[in-house]
């Protein structure tokens, strides 16, 4: 990147649409309210996570199995908290919709406020050409109930942007999680 990386995100967001809605500083607080960070860092975006949870609950005894997924292992939950239960996970869904463009690729990472307290957010790319709600996993490697708020960061994109454009996108394949909306689960 030849100009600073917070003025390059502004600007594919503000251009491209790479980002929307699209908050072009690091918001902490609301009012008297303190917030885990979301919006533009130093060097990436902190993304939220709207209140759409699916929450991973094992009453059917059921195997997970990517290729075979069962959506009844889930509760859906619509809140501003979710509560993941020990040693589980749940699914949720960023409140910005992305647009990568050919030339760039992102990395999702966990936010590390979640991190110390057990909660792991999986690293995830996004590649070039791709577009969508970005599903986030987090998993509560704890023994006890964890939580997690909705419309406050979650998880930080890193965008590499390359000099030259890939030769084969993500749309040009036709990805199969091209486009999602909401919280989406395994597909094969």
């Amino acid at each position: 990147m030849s100009i600073k990386p917070d003025k390059w995100i502004r600007r594919m967001a503000q251009e491209h649409g790479m980002i929307e809605p699209f908050v072009e500083r690091q918001v902490r607080e609301e009012g008297e309210n303190r917030l885990i960070s979301y919006g533009v860092s130093s060097y990436g975006y902190d993304v939220r996570c709207a209140n759409e949870f699916k929450v991973f609950t094992n009453i059917n005894s059921a195997t997970v199995d990517p290729k075979n997924f069962d959506a009844g292992s889930f509760v859906d939950v619509i809140s501003d908290v979710c509560i993941i239960p020990p040693n589980s996970f749940a699914l949720a869904r960023t409140v910005e919709y992305f647009r990568i463009p050919r030339n760039v690729l992102t990395i999702c990472l966990g936010k590390s406020t979640y991190a110390r307290c057990g909660i792991i957010v999986n690293v995830t790319p996004l590649e070039p050409e791709w577009e969508g709600h970005v599903t986030l996993e987090f998993s509560n490697t704890t023994t006890l109930p964890a939580k997690i708020y909705a419309n406050e960061g979650v998880a930080q994109m890193l965008f590499f942007e390359s000099d030259e454009e890939c030769e084969v996108s993500y749309k040009d394949r036709g990805g199969k999680y091209q486009g999602q909306r909401g919280v989406t689960l395994p597909r094969t």
